[in-house]
């Protein structure tokens, strides 16, 4: 056996992001809150890094920039326009602005020069007025009531003896959150029974108990099931309320025919007329069937819109919102300090500090172009539905935006992530722009999102004793030229939260 040695030549490419870009991309796909606390974590871990407050000082090299960027924007308003709606030289970002930090930054400052002396900070919105910020603080900060804290508020209000409060401290563990009882009578009995007592725990005195807790706020809280709630919310009303008996009729014996909505079936059984049993079910219908959810809400979730889309002589046009970042700049303090041909460890530490600095500043200056870039496309291919709502959407996929700024998809999808816009029709999140498409009978293209609007729209239109079933609705889009399947017109009706026709079918 013979062993031959051989050398091999391999050539490969590979790429390699430098920390700048990571930390570009880092920031380019966080969320107003978070950019927030990497700012402040960036302001706390750097001395270079500072606020700006001194808003009434006027640089006199951001005056000339001014000037300069006026007589731009008076260059590109003489010079002729593509569309009559769209405003290019107003919604297009200047993306040679004042606040513009050259690529060719030294490393050292000259001799006795301060960093404003040379460069100016980044882009930086208006100081905040805290006096203004602070008016609602307790609303914003105060703890969400829950149902068990409103059960709790009651029961100490309650006169009862310590073994009635054990037995209702019980049932209020029993509770969940839509406000039904989910446990057994005698299972909570068992669990409270003690044998070795005198006088042993009996069911009784926990359905005395339990009753009494059923008058509680909110009305038909403690219940066990959806009849006795009901009930229960029905002989809180005042006696003299019209067809109030009728309508105990009805819970009580025909609860089952009016969750299927078998409403021939329930004028023969409770033998009323279809105007009065019209007036019966207006009566229960407006009764709770999940008390709970009037207490129990979720801790609301603020938005702070990034992108604000305003409509200015007949126009469109798209600005950064002023408050998702404060002014940041260059501490000119700090930078001076920073000597040439000095190596000591805190010259060293000045040198990379100011580095690290001018990389955060450009990276949020890149996040603010990038942001702005895609959003004024996407107002561009979404006028008509800034103009008309959500009837006129355009379809619009994430490659449409891409080749319009020339970014990479994946770019494209880390800007329109947890990204919001405000619009007059309500604050959206940019990926809410983004929507397949149906083909129509001229060739032509309709957004899914303007398809979920015409169905909510003609279920709103419907006659409720004759709910429109689903192929009904693809009959009718069908008609106005948009072939859409039943079975997608049934995954669009579901995502609406909209009920079958079966279950939309009313008297009232």
């Amino acid at each position: 056996m013979v062993m031959k040695a051989s050398l091999q030549l391999k050539l490969g490419q590979s790429l390699t992001m430098t920390p700048q870009l990571q930390q570009a991309i880092r920031l380019l796909q966080l969320s107003t809150l978070d950019l927030q606390q990497e700012i402040q974590q960036a302001l706390e871990s750097n001395p270079m890094l500072e606020t700006s407050e001194d808003d009434d000082q006027t640089d006199p090299a951001a005056e000339n920039n001014e000037h300069a960027a006026n007589a731009t924007e008076s260059s590109a308003e003489t010079a002729p326009e593509p569309s009559t709606d769209w405003d290019e030289s107003e919604n297009g970002p200047d993306w040679s602005s004042e606040n513009d930090i050259p690529d060719n930054i030294p490393d050292d400052l000259p001799v006795d020069t301060a960093w404003d002396d040379i460069y100016q900070s980044a882009p930086a919105p208006a100081a905040r007025n805290d006096d203004e910020n602070d008016h609602d603080f307790e609303t914003r900060n105060s703890p969400t009531e829950t149902l068990q804290d409103h059960l709790e508020w009651q029961l100490n209000l309650t006169p009862l003896s310590e073994r009635d409060q054990a037995i209702a401290h019980a049932l209020m563990d029993a509770v969940d959150e839509r406000g039904y009882l989910t446990t057994p009578l005698e299972e909570i009995h068992s669990g409270l029974l003690d044998e070795n007592e005198e006088d042993p725990l009996e069911l009784d005195e926990v359905e005395a108990v339990l009753h009494r807790l059923q008058h509680f706020d909110p009305p038909g809280v403690f219940a066990r099931d959806l009849q006795e709630c009901l009930l229960i919310q029905l002989n809180q009303l005042p006696p003299d309320t019209p067809w109030l008996a009728q309508a105990r009729l009805v819970i009580t014996h025909y609860i089952n025919l009016l969750g299927n909505r078998d409403y021939a079936q329930l004028l023969r059984r409770s033998r009323l007329k279809e105007d009065q049993l019209r007036e019966v079910l207006a009566l229960i219908t407006g009764l709770n069937p999940r008390p709970g959810d009037v207490i129990d809400r979720a801790e609301p979730d603020y938005v702070i819109p990034d992108v604000i889309v305003r409509k200015h002589n007949g126009r469109w046009r798209v600005e950064l919102n002023p408050e998702i970042a404060p002014r940041i700049r260059v501490n000119a303090s700090y930078a001076s300090l920073i000597r040439r041909a000095d190596s000591s460890a805190d010259n060293t530490y000045l040198r990379d500090q100011l580095q690290e600095a001018k990389w955060f500043i450009k990276s949020l200056q890149s996040r603010n172009e990038t942001l702005l870039k895609v959003a004024t496309r996407i107002v561009e291919h979404q006028q008509g539905f800034l103009d008309h709502g959500e009837e006129a959407m355009k379809p619009l996929i994430l490659s449409d935006i891409a080749q319009a700024v020339e970014m990479h998809e994946s770019t494209i999808s880390r800007v329109t992530t947890q990204k919001y816009m405000h619009t007059p029709r309500g604050i959206f999140e940019l990926k809410y722009f983004f929507s397949s498409h149906v083909s129509t009978e001229n060739g032509g293209e309709c957004s899914s999102t303007a398809i979920r609007a015409l169905i909510k729209k003609l279920v709103a239109a419907e006659n409720s004793a004759k709910p429109l079933s689903d192929s009904k609705i693809a009959d009718i889009l069908a008609e106005q030229g948009i072939k859409v399947a039943r079975r997608t017109i049934a995954k669009y009706r579901e995502s609406l939260a909209i009920p079958p026709s079966n279950q939309r079918k009313s008297l009232i």
